[in-house]
C-alpha cells in the first residue's frame, strides 16, 4: 500500500481541503502518513498570504526530498495557484496542483504533471467531501470560497477566485453528516465567510444559515470562522447571544486603528465603528473570546499612525490578536506602494503589538477563575489523567477526567491559569446540568 504524507500552512479553510483529501487518497487505497515519516507521495498544502509563508512551503519540500529522495513530492494550495512557475523550478517538485484541481488530486497525482486551473473562472463553491477529521471532536466545515474584496496587501483574491457559496441544504448536509460521525462540534469556515449567500438565488445571509443549523439541532456547538467587521451583523449577533449551540467566539480582520492607514488598505470601515461593533458584541455577550488580525508597518504606516492602532488594542476588551508584521507580496497594491516601512521598525511595532496582546490574553482568562465553563474534551493525556479540552469561548481547558469523557462536553470549575492555559477541576457533565 503506497503512503501519502500531506502537510498544511495557513487558514482553516486549508486544514478542511487537506482533511477531505487525506479521505480521498484513503479512498483511493493510499495509507496516510505523518509528514515527518517516509513516504511515497508528499503533499504540501500551501499558503501565500506572506512571503514567510512561501518560504516555509518550500522548506517542507526541501524536508519532504530528505525523507525520502525516491517520492513523488507535490505541491497545491494558493502558493502553487498563484506562482506556479516558481515551485516548478524546484528540483525537488514532480507536480504542481492549484486549488481547483484538489478536487481531483488522488487521479492527478496518480497520472503526474502539473495542472493549473484559472481559478477566476470558478462560478460555484464545491467543497471537498469530507465525514472525518483528524481531531476527532471538532470538525471544520467549508462553507465559502473566494473573495471579492482586493484589499491591498491581499493575494487571496488571485488564488482563490471570486466569492462562491455553498448552497445551504448542502451546508447543513454537511453539518448533519458530521454530527452522526460522532463530532461534538462544528466550525463554520470561509475564505469571506460574512459574504456567505450574496451569490446564491435566493440570496442568503450568514445569519440566515447559523439560524438553519441552529433551528436543526444536529450539532450541539456551532462555532463561526472569522468574519469581516462590517459584515457582523446586528442580526447574527442577536442569534449567537439567544442560541444554546453557537460558541460566543468572534474573530474580527482589524488590520489597523487608523483610519487613514484603512483607507490605503481599502478597508471598509473605521476605527470607531470597529469600538462600537466590539461594544455591542461585549453587551450581548459579554464572556464572548474575541480575537483580531492586525498589520504592523503597513507602507506609509507613520508614527502618529501606529500609535492610533496601538491605543484602540490598549482599549478594547480582545481576548488576544495574530500581529502580522506587513510583508510584501508580488502582485498586491501594498507591494508597489511608497513609504515601505523599515524592517526594523515593522519589527518594532509587531513587537509592541504582541506585547499588548499578551496582557489582553492574561487579563481575558484571569476572569474566569472561579468560573463554570463547558468544556469539549479533546485529547486524553495518560501520563498526568487529565483531558485538554476547549470551553465554548475559546479557553484551553485542562482537567483531571477519565479518558470516556473525551468528546463529552463537561462543566469544570477553572481554579488557576498557568501558561497560556485554564486548569480546571470536572464539575459534571454538560448535558445532564442541562437537559
Amino acid at each position: 500500500m503506497k503512503r501519502v504524507a500531506i502537510a498544511t500552512l495557513g487558514c482553516k479553510t486549508n486544514q478542511f481541503e487537506s482533511a477531505a483529501m487525506s479521505e480521498q487518497f484513503r479512498k483511493a487505497g493510499y495509507r496516510v502518513v505523518p509528514f515527518t515519516e517516509p513516504a511515497d507521495i508528499y503533499v504540501v498544502n500551501s499558503c501565500t498570504v506572506t512571503a514567510r509563508t512561501d518560504a516555509e512551503t518550500r522548506r517542507l519540500i526541501r524536508r519532504a526530498r530528505r525523507l525520502n529522495p525516491q517520492a513523488r513530492i507535490v505541491a497545491t494550495g494558493c502558493y502553487a495557484q498563484v506562482a506556479p512557475g516558481e515551485l516548478e523550478r524546484m528540483p525537488e517538485v514532480d507536480s504542481v496542483l492549484g486549488n481547483r484541481e484538489k478536487q481531483d488530486i488522488a487521479g492527478l497525482v496518480a497520472a503526474g504533471g502539473s495542472r493549473i486551473s484559472d481559478i477566476s473562472t470558478e462560478q460555484a463553491a464545491e467543497p471537498l467531501p469530507l465525514s472525518s477529521f483528524a481531531e476527532h471532536t471538532r470538525a471544520f466545515l467549508q462553507a465559502q470560497n473566494g473573495c471579492n474584496s482586493f484589499c491591498a496587501y491581499c493575494i487571496v483574491p488571485y488564488a482563490r477566485g471570486r466569492s462562491r457559496s455553498v448552497p445551504l441544504d448542502d451546508v447543513l448536509q454537511g453539518v448533519r453528516e458530521l454530527a452522526a460521525n460522532g463530532y461534538r462540534e462544528v466550525v463554520l469556515t470561509g475564505i469571506h465567510l460574512g459574504a456567505y449567500g450574496l451569490d446564491l438565488a435566493p440570496r442568503h445571509s450568514l445569519a440566515d444559515l447559523v439560524r438553519r443549523i441552529t433551528e436543526d439541532g444536529s450539532v450541539p456547538r456551532l462555532r463561526i470562522g472569522s468574519v469581516e467587521p462590517n459584515e457582523l451583523s446586528d442580526e447574527l449577533i442577536g442569534l449567537m447571544a439567544a442560541s444554546t449551540a453557537v460558541c460566543p467566539h468572534v474573530h474580527l480582520p482589524l488590520q489597523s486603528g487608523s483610519d487613514t492607514v484603512l483607507q490605503r488598505m481599502g478597508r471598509r470601515y473605521t476605527a470607531r465603528f470597529f469600538r462600537d461593533l466590539v461594544a455591542r458584541v461585549t453587551a450581548a455577550l459579554p464572556d464572548a473570546f474575541i480575537g483580531a488580525d492586525v498589520i504592523a508597518g503597513f507602507p506609509g504606516e507613520t508614527d502618529e499612525e501606529f500609535l492610533e492602532t496601538l491605543h484602540l488594542v490598549e482599549e478594547v476588551p480582545f481576548s488576544d490578536l495574530h500581529v502580522f508584521p506587513f510583508s510584501r507580496r508580488a502582485g498586491t497594491k501594498a507591494a508597489g506602494m511608497p513609504a515601505q516601512v523599515a524592517a526594523q521598525v515593522v519589527r518594532e511595532r509587531g513587537e509592541r503589538l504582541r506585547d499588548a496582546a499578551a496582557a489582553k490574553k492574561t487579563a481575558f482568562l484571569q476572569r474566569f477563575v472561579g468560573r463554570t465553563l463547558p468544556v469539549l474534551g479533546q485529547t486524553w493525556q495518560p501520563g498526568t489523567g487529565c483531558i485538554k479540552g476547549l470551553s465554548r469561548n475559546y479557553l484551553q481547558v485542562e482537567y483531571a477526567a477519565a479518558e470516556e469523557l473525551v468528546n463529552r462536553e463537561a462543566t469544570v470549575v477553572i481554579e488557576q491559569i498557568r501558561d497560556g492555559r485554564a486548569l480546571g477541576r470536572l464539575a459534571g457533565l454538560w448535558a445532564e446540568q442541562h437537559s
